[in-house]
């Protein structure tokens, strides 16, 4: 119900002025002018059919069926108004009907081409910046299960929210009222349902007459408490409307209203101090703690037709100033329909930023005074069709979206959600260098380990020398990189809310770590006092390994050693069974016995003979493992 979703001011497109309108299409440009769109379609269709038909026409037949989202005959229609005229709104509006219809190729170009006439424009900057967006959207996968709910009616039914136990919806099932000229249905009215034990969504109930009209009314949003609500009704509720002199034709606009509830009672309704009679105030989202209210408006001084503002809620409950929340948010297009969830992730839909067609879901979230990238929340919440209404519980990862898309049982649909996959997640794109030449190291083995030391996955440089990974945002990772010939090398990446992080890391030929006598390894770790090997040090025991492959005569000597901080007896031995460890480790990793031997020194061979009064970093040079070359090496061959 698209009327319902944006309530905008029709805007005739520049390219076909009033004086193109002529006696022949004067019923079809009333029925317009009044968004009675499906009778101006009928009239419009009728003088093509005649042969009476031109580029007014073509466009009018293209406006009417683009604001019922009729994407077919949009589109058709599109683009023959566009063999008479470039305006660049027109373009970029056949482009996302081609879009919605799949078209994505020729969608693409038409973009390329308002883009040219509109460089300025925040959505041709935003499509130049990344024009191969749709495959990496496709490419996110599925995040999400998505299900159509058995309370969708043949009409259009949209939102979800709960509060109390009940699910509350806007919808045009009531018959009893009068249609709607936009799309011939029924005014929307404000309906709950009750939630059965197996789940189920049931007991529909049309709210009293103090809450529905005769007019339109829209979405609701509770305060934590659940004892105020705030929702949109059109302003012909309150006698306020403006009413064009030529075709008497009553345009209203949106106010927002709270009451107060409770048990299954609304009293006390009022409207709010930030309506004006001059633009809409629609989609309200309270936020967590019930100090902000969040909603869509067309008020002047925005950056496109809706944009999303923020409003304080005082401890008496009036709604502050409205505060636009930027252009990172808002574009020239529409946006709409936020909610904020338990965790204050912002969800919006949008037609401004890039998506699959129609309305698309996004999401941000405010770290440290500062707006996260906006992200597209993918397939299958977003559709080639109007994706708007989301809503989610963050802790069980269960919510609801309402979309216009095909297989639907109405007009629009409300499907019922479940997150099966983080929803926010970062693309860490690594390239693997030879320090010394600057080459791709294709081949390579690249694994990437959480914080925990747990391998998160192990991949093998392309011929680019490049690996990639999908990580959950804000986590912090390892890149551990081997490859034969070379010295093992790792990076510390720091969790981001980037959609990309590209990072390069560098090996050095494994001759580096061998010297005249000894190979030369990071320090070896072992936990206090233990000689199993860990994961850190049989990293650093991997370059070893990696030496004594490329040298097959190499022979090997391993001493281990302690700082002074324990009795002698006790050094002796526990230096003795690390390096016996050591020793077997390389082994285990298909070296000859013979080419490996190893003793513990325990406190007799100091590197620092700092006493009694050592520093840490002292006792740390102390607590070392060597590697002595006994024969074989780059200097034997």
């Amino acid at each position: 119900m698209k009327h319902l979703k944006l309530i905008i001011t029709l805007v005739i497109l520049t390219s076909f002025s009033v004086t193109a309108q002529t006696k022949a299409t004067k019923k079809a440009d009333k029925h317009f002018e009044k968004y009675q769109f499906v009778e101006a379609i009928e009239d419009y269709t009728k003088l093509t059919e005649k042969g009476e038909a031109d580029a007014y026409v073509y466009g009018r037949l293209a406006e009417a069926n683009y604001n019922i989202f009729n994407t077919v005959e949009a589109e058709k229609w599109y683009a023959k108004a566009l063999e008479a005229s470039q305006e660049p709104e027109m373009i970029y509006k056949y482009s996302e009907m081609l879009k919605a219809n799949g078209k994505y190729e020729i969608s693409n170009a038409q973009m390329k081409k308002f883009a040219s006439m509109r460089p300025g424009d925040d959505r041709a900057v935003m499509f130049l910046s990344n024009p191969d967006y749709l495959p990496k959207i496709l490419k996110g996968g599925k995040k999400f299960n998505v299900q159509n709910m058995d309370i969708n009616s043949a009409v259009s039914d949209f939102g979800g929210t709960i509060k109390d136990g009940k699910l509350y919806i806007s919808s045009a099932r009531n018959d009893s009222r009068k249609n709607y000229g936009w799309n011939e249905q029924p005014f929307l009215d404000m309906y709950s349902f009750t939630k059965a034990e197996d789940g189920s969504y049931q007991e529909e109930t049309m709210l009293g007459d103090k809450m529905n009209t005769k007019y339109h009314e829209g979405l609701m949003s509770f305060s934590p408490d659940g004892k105020t609500v705030y929702f949109s009704r059109e302003s012909f509720y309150e006698n306020i409307y403006e009413k064009d002199s030529v075709s008497n034709t009553k345009y209203s606009v949106l106010h927002m209203f709270q009451a107060t509830k409770s048990g299954d009672k609304f009293s006390n309704i009022e409207a709010l101090t930030i309506n004006s009679r001059n633009y809409s105030i629609k989609n309200p989202s309270v936020s967590p703690d019930g100090s902000t209210l969040y909603f869509a408006s067309d008020m002047p001084g925005g950056f496109g037709k809706y944009d999303i503002y923020k409003a304080t809620i005082d401890d008496n409950g009036q709604v502050g100033s409205p505060v636009n929340m930027g252009q990172k948010v808002n574009t020239e297009g529409h946006e709409m329909f936020p909610h904020v969830s338990d965790n204050n992730t912002l969800y919006f839909s949008s037609t401004g930023h890039l998506g699959l067609g129609g309305m698309d879901v996004f999401f941000t979230k405010e770290i440290d005074g500062k707006l996260a990238p906006i992200r597209n929340v993918g397939i299958p919440i977003n559709s080639n069709g109007d994706d708007f209404a989301f809503s989610m519980n963050e802790e069980t990862g269960e919510g609801f979206v309402s979309s216009n898309r095909e297989g639907g049982k109405g007009d629009d649909d409300i499907y019922a959600i479940k997150k099966i996959q983080p929803l926010c997640d970062v693309q860490i794109i690594a390239t693997i260098l030879d320090n010394k030449t600057k080459a791709p190291l294709a081949g390579a083995t690249a694994s990437l380990v959480d914080n925990k030391g747990n391998i998160l996955s192990t991949k093998t440089a392309n011929a680019e020398g490049v690996v990639e990974y999908i990580v959950e945002c804000d986590t912090e990772t390892e890149l551990q990189v081997t490859m034969a010939d070379y010295e093992s090398n790792k990076l510390s990446i720091e969790g981001s809310n980037e959609e990309e992080v590209a990072v390069e890391i560098a090996l050095d030929p494994i001759e580096k770590i061998i010297e005249v006598e000894r190979v030369v390894l990071n320090p070896i770790y072992f936990d206090y006092d233990k000689s199993n090997i860990t994961a850190k040090a049989a990293f650093e025991l991997d370059n070893l390994v990696q030496a004594m492959k490329k040298y097959p005569n190499m022979v090997i000597y391993a001493t281990s050693h302690t700082d002074t901080r324990a009795s002698d007896r006790y050094n002796d031995a526990l230096s003795d069974r690390r390096a016996k460890t050591t020793v077997q480790y390389i082994i285990s990793k298909g070296i000859d016995a013979t080419r490996i031997s190893g003793a513990g020194k325990g406190e007799r061979e100091l590197a620092v003979d700092c006493g009694d009064n050592c520093t840490e970093d002292q006792h740390q040079l102390n607590r070392r493992t060597q590697f002595r070359i006994l024969s074989g090496g780059p200097s034997s061959n």
